[in-house]
C-alpha cells in the first residue's frame, strides 16, 4: 500500500488548562514526531496493538456516530475492511508525553474516511475551523473522556493555531525561527515517565470549584498565558522571558500535582537561578515539560543530566 499522509506532533506553547476558561492558546506542529497509516499481512506485536486499538477507536466511532447523527459522515464499511487487512498506526510520537499521538491518530481517521470533508486545501474560514474543532472532539473524545478537539485540529492543518477564545481560533504567523544563531530557544524536558490527561483535568476541575483557585487562575493564570500569547506572536523574547517566569511560578505554587516528581527541583532550579523557566506541555504529570531560557548553551549544560530537544530558536 502506498504511503498515505504524514500527521505531526503538537506543541501547545501556551494556554494548557487556560484555553478550558477561554484563555488565549497557541498551539504548533512539531514535526521531529509524526505517524501515517500503513497496512501489513503480517503485523508485528507493536502493530497489532495499534490494529486492535483502531478497532476499539472504530466501533466507539461507529456507536456515537449513530447516536449522533449529522456531526460527521464516516466511510465505516472502507475502515471495517481496511482494518480486517491490517491497517495500523505507524508513529514515533510518544503517548502521554503531551504532544498529541491521539490527535494525529484522529486527524489521519478523518481524512481517510470523513465524506464531504473540509480540506485543507479549501479557504478555512472561522466557521469551518470551529466545525472541524468540533467534529475532532467529537472523535477524540474516545481517547480522553473529554477533548477540545485542538490536537486533531493542528495535526490535520498543520499550521500554527492561534486560540483566541472558545469560539474564535486561526492560523496564526509565528515569528520566523532565527535559526542555529540565536542564543535563545524553547525546548521539550523529558520527564521520562508517561502522563494521562484524564486523571490531571479531573484535579484541574477539583480545583475550580475552590474559589481562591478560581481568582488566581483568572487574575494570575489566564493573564500571565495571554500576555505570553501576545509576546511571542509579536516576536518580544525579552519580554516573553520575563512573562514565562511570572507563569511558571504561578503554576508552581498552584498547579504542583500536575508537575512531574522528578523534575520539581529542577522547576524550581530555574525560577532561582534565573537560567531557565519551566511550564507545563499538555496535561502534566509525565511525559515532556517546557522551558523557555535566553541563553541555551548555558541551559544545556545545567540541564546535562536530562533529554532536552530544542523546538524553537530565537
Amino acid at each position: 500500500m502506498k504511503k498515505g499522509p504524514l500527521y505531526f506532533a503538537k506543541v501547545l506553547l501556551f494556554g494548557e488548562y487556560g484555553i478550558i476558561e477561554d484563555s488565549k492558546g497557541l498551539a504548533i506542529p512539531y514535526n521531529a514526531y509524526k505517524g501515517g497509516f500503513k497496512k501489513s499481512d503480517l503485523l508485528t506485536e507493536k502493530q497489532k496493538w495499534s490494529n486492535e486499538n483502531l478497532k476499539k477507536f472504530y466501533a466507539f466511532l461507529k456507536q456515537r456516530v449513530d447516536e449522533n447523527p449529522g456531526v460527521v459522515d464516516l466511510d465505516f464499511a472502507q475502515f471495517a475492511k481496511d482494518l480486517d487487512e491490517g491497517l495500523y498506526f505507524d508513529s514515533n510520537i510518544p503517548e502521554g508525553y503531551g504532544v498529541g499521538s491521539s490527535g494525529a491518530i484522529v486527524a489521519a481517521v478523518y481524512e481517510r474516511y470523513a465524506r464531504n470533508k473540509i480540506s485543507v486545501l479549501e479557504n478555512l474560514t472561522r466557521e469551518k475551523l470551529l466545525r472541524l474543532k468540533k467534529i475532532f472532539a467529537f472523535m477524540e473524545d474516545f481517547f480522553h473522556g473529554k477533548s477540545s478537539g485542538l490536537d486533531p485540529l493542528n495535526s490535520y492543518l498543520s499550521v500554527p493555531i492561534l486560540i483566541e477564545s472558545k469560539e474564535d481560533l486561526q492560523p496564526a504567523g509565528i515569528p520566523p525561527r532565527s535559526g542555529k544563531e540565536g542564543k535563545g530557544a524553547i525546548f521539550l524536558i523529558d520527564s521520562q515517565r508517561t502522563g494521562e490527561t484524564g486523571p490531571m483535568v479531573q484535579i484541574f476541575m477539583e480545583k475550580l470549584k475552590d474559589e481562591g483557585f478560581r481568582k488566581v487562575l483568572k487574575d494570575e493564570f489566564i493573564k500571565h498565558t495571554n500576555v505570553c500569547v501576545q509576546d511571542f506572536l509579536q516576536g518580544d523574547f525579552k519580554n516573553l522571558i520575563g512573562n514565562v517566569k511570572k507563569l511558571s511560578t504561578v503554576v508552581y505554587r498552584h498547579f504542583r500535582p500536575m508537575i512531574p516528581d522528578n523534575l520539581l527541583s529542577v522547576w524550581e532550579k530555574g525560577l532561582q537561578t534565573d537560567r531557565y523557566y519551566l511550564k507545563l506541555c499538555g496535561s502534566g504529570g509525565g511525559g515532556f515539560l517546557l522551558g523557555f531560557t535566553d541563553d541555551f548553551e548555558k541551559t544545556k549544560e545545567e540541564l546535562k543530566d536530562y533529554k532536552l530537544e530544542v523546538i524553537y530558536r530565537f
